[in-house]
């Protein structure tokens, strides 16, 4: 039987804004990750990316708030539990997070070894500054860093340096999940690979026990994690494995993403670029339909009107959608 390092069942959460108006930006997210598994996040700026990779850490603070649903890391219902606890005994060692712009999230002023032994120290105040010292060599070899990086300030390392700094004190505890938000979007193709080789290695070599991937770039995920969900106006509208999101898309607003972005990958290069048109709902009130219905050209009246339910088939995929697969296919056949 499957273990799952994180179950997440209904999550919503919201942000409040200044004037007390509610944003639902995860609006009812459900999602399992196995042990050795990875899974991605795609979807353009603004559908809630971010904003669930912050609410699946527990931690919530203004103006981001809890709602309601289940967040589980490997048996821990974290969703129960108070926030001084979750960062205490949750954040680092069971769940941690890479954050985007991850090359300033490093603290000018302090030497990377003390800001490792802070990271250390609020877990477990116990830990010798001799055994913290070890044991972050030992992480930024494995990350290719000498371990005189951890001597110098972050203003003295390269942006490829930093990154790599980074992910080695966000797992230098070894979560259970590691989260990674965008973290090669401020690099160039060859920081990039280097970045994800990295994160693969951790898995292969135990010391992250499952992965969540973030970007707006579908066809990425595709080398990097096993499976792929795409979000849209804080919902799930699509989730299979990687290979089949990116060759074999059934959702609208997947489509229309792959049809967006030039793809290297074989089978693949002949495809017309077509930008989806139109911009994401307001999340101050979502739509009462198909949250995409107002952008998908195969939409008819009915979609802005029903609400859409998540809807299985094949072997484990998810999408929400009023029509079914077989017409769907059919139409992006008639339509090239």
């Amino acid at each position: 039987m499957a273990k799952y390092m994180l179950e997440v069942n209904k999550l919503k959460t919201k942000y409040v804004t200044r004037f007390k108006e509610d944003v639902y930006a995860v609006d009812g997210v459900s999602l399992k990750i196995e042990e050795g598994k990875s899974l991605g996040i795609a979807g353009e700026s603004g559908c809630g990316k971010s904003t669930l990779a912050l609410s699946l850490m527990g931690y919530y603070f203004a103006p981001l708030h809890y709602m309601s649903g289940e967040i589980i890391v490997d048996g821990l219902k974290i969703s129960d539990m108070k926030p001084d606890d979750v960062r205490r005994k949750v954040l680092g060692n069971e769940i941690a997070y890479i954050p985007q712009a991850a090359m300033n999230a490093l603290n000018p002023t302090q030497k990377i070894i003390r800001f490792i032994e802070d990271v250390i120290h609020a877990h477990d105040k116990k830990v010798s500054k001799k055994d913290i010292y070890d044991m972050a060599v030992e992480r930024f070899q494995i990350l290719g860093l000498p371990k005189e990086v951890l001597e110098k300030h972050a203003v003295e390392l390269s942006g490829g340096m930093k990154q790599r700094t980074v992910i080695a004190i966000s797992t230098i505890l070894s979560p259970k999940v590691l989260i990674a938000d965008e973290p090669s979007s401020a690099l160039d193709v060859t920081s990039q690979k280097m970045v994800i080789r990295m994160l693969r290695e951790l898995m292969e070599k135990g010391f992250i026990k499952s992965m969540i991937f973030i970007t707006h770039e579908l066809p990425l995920l595709y080398n990097v994690t096993d499976d792929i969900m795409v979000m849209y106006a804080g919902q799930i509208v699509e989730k299979g494995t990687a290979k089949e999101m990116v060759f074999d898309p059934v959702h609208p607003y997947s489509k229309g993403l792959m049809g967006s972005i030039i793809v290297p990958e074989a089978g693949t290069r002949e495809q017309k670029l077509e930008a989806i048109p139109g911009t994401p709902p307001n999340l101050k009130r979502p739509p009462a339909g198909c949250r995409f219905a107002a952008r998908c050209k195969y939409a008819k009246p009915e979609c802005s009107f029903y609400e859409v339910p998540e809807k299985e088939f094949g072997n484990g995929r998810m999408y929400r959608c009023l029509y079914d697969v077989d017409y769907l296919k059919e139409v992006y056949g008639r339509n090239g």
